[in-house]
């Protein structure tokens, strides 16, 4: 479970948010909602450490994360975190499986075990077969499955998805809010800020930012 008690993120004399309390439950998909320029794109980097919010507590799994020492922050990247972007952060000019790769040896599997692992990612996410292909060559939709099968080799149990299907039609929105649903029900946190009324909907919680 992630928790946030009296969190509260400033810039100067702005205040995007003050004293939120929120409770992500393991095995359930929270939407993160609010109008552009709410702070959703900072509350998940503060939930994922990438920034420090200016006052509160944030609990994972009973482990306080807020002041933890740099290498500790490192750790709980590497170990729990998966980061889920608009813009699929994929290296455009690799293949599908040296992508994963990445993921792959962060979670200590090489050789044989690894192309088992990224072939049952690739499959579930309706690739098969397809990981010699250059990013490039993909479509949108396809990018943004690669990066859900890069999360599912890495097994995170804390998956930050930001506006993971601005991009995205309906067909392919629909594939990527069933594959994180996928992660949840094996039991991660799942957190996804948007502006989809849809997806908003397919989620079992929702959190308004704004």
């Amino acid at each position: 479970m992630l928790t946030t008690r009296a969190l509260t993120m400033a810039y100067g004399p702005r205040t995007l948010w003050r004293d939120l309390d929120l409770t992500v439950e393991r095995g359930r998909l929270t939407a993160l909602t609010g109008p552009s320029g709410s702070g959703k794109s900072t509350l998940l980097n503060c939930l994922g450490l990438l920034e420090t919010p200016t006052a509160g507590r944030i609990t994972f799994h009973g482990t306080t994360l807020t002041g933890l020492r740099p290498g500790a922050v490192r750790r709980f990247r590497r170990d729990h975190l998966g980061y889920l972007f608009q813009n699929y952060a994929l290296v455009e000019n690799a293949t599908i499986a040296q992508n994963l790769d990445v993921a792959l040896r962060a979670r200590g599997h090489r050789g044989r075990p690894a192309r088992a692992a990224a072939a049952h990612a690739l499959t579930r996410v309706g690739l098969a077969d397809r990981e010699q292909d250059r990013v490039s060559k993909l479509s949108g939709g396809e990018q943004q499955r690669v990066a859900v099968a890069r999360l599912m080799v890495k097994q995170p149990s804390l998956v930050l998805a930001d506006e993971p299907t601005g991009a995205l039609d309906h067909a392919n929105t629909a594939t990527v809010v069933t594959l994180l649903r996928a992660m949840a029900d094996e039991g991660a946190c799942v957190v996804i800020a948007t502006h989809d009324t849809w997806v908003r909907d397919q989620c079992d919680d929702v959190i308004d930012v704004g």
